[in-house]
């Protein structure tokens, strides 16, 4: 009978010091500008998971992101940044890595390799081959180095090339969701980029039918709608829904 309640005892200890691990031991903070969409990707991430964070802002239009406080957390001046305890990551898709294996509630990786392949395929094309030509710092040097009418036309020329090159990849993949019928990867990426591309650059949604039916689809998902630019505290009066 003792040795029983010595195992049960162990069994309890243990499943506490595991569940201890996936909890925060003290919040997590975030450091975010309203209109980043890299920032609203980890946002989403951690709507989905449930994870409790402090929003800190970053103006990127006044610089606060050259300021020496901000470039201590990264040297390269760029949001998000997050800070879990003595654990601190910057870049999105290196955050949500890290969210992925240190809080595994609500998986953002489908277990199937293929559609996880799909998965990092989408999201490469939104980071690596849209939303780095159209963030504020390129678009700035093009308005500066050349006019402002050329930086509209740049933005929609990349917008556009990377949504077709995305309505490709998934015609044989989406479900309801960009990869099937559950949240993943590739739909965090392709929330915010979609939300911007009608909002910032009024691209015309009508030549896009798959991303317009994965953003309807995403409308109804208060993980992702609580996460978006209109909804966060350093957001302008002028945008708040």
């Amino acid at each position: 009978m003792m040795k029983e309640k010595k195992k049960k005892n162990y069994f309890q200890f243990l499943f506490l010091d595991l569940a201890d691990e996936k909890t925060p031991k003290q919040k997590l903070k975030l450091y975010s500008y309203w209109r980043s969409s890299c920032s609203c990707r980890v946002r989403i991430a951690l709507n989905l998971k449930g994870l409790q964070y402090e929003y800190i802002p970053v103006n990127l239009v006044k610089g606060e992101q050259f300021s020496p406080e901000f470039t201590e957390l990264n040297p390269i001046g760029y949001v998000p940044v997050l800070v879990d305890g003595d654990v601190l990551v910057s870049d999105s898709f290196a955050i949500l890595m890290y969210l992925e294996e240190k809080y595994p509630e609500h998986p953002l990786l489908p277990s199937n390799l293929n559609k996880r392949a799909i998965n990092y395929q989408a999201a490469k094309i939104v980071s690596s081959s849209i939303q780095p030509l159209q963030n504020i710092a390129v678009l700035k040097y093009i308005e500066e180095k050349v006019s402002a009418d050329e930086k509209l036309s740049w933005a929609t020329c990349h917008i556009t090339k990377g949504f077709q090159a995305l309505e490709k990849l998934l015609k044989d993949h989406a479900g309801r969701y960009a990869t099937g019928d559950e949240v993943f990867l590739a739909d965090l990426f392709l929330a915010p980029q979609i939300h911007g591309a009608i909002k910032r650059f009024n691209i015309d949604m009508a030549q896009f039918p798959l991303l317009s039916r994965l953003n309807d689809a995403y409308v109804e998902l208060p993980p992702f709608q609580d996460a978006m630019p209109e909804k966060q505290p350093d957001a302008p009066p002028s945008v708040v829904s």
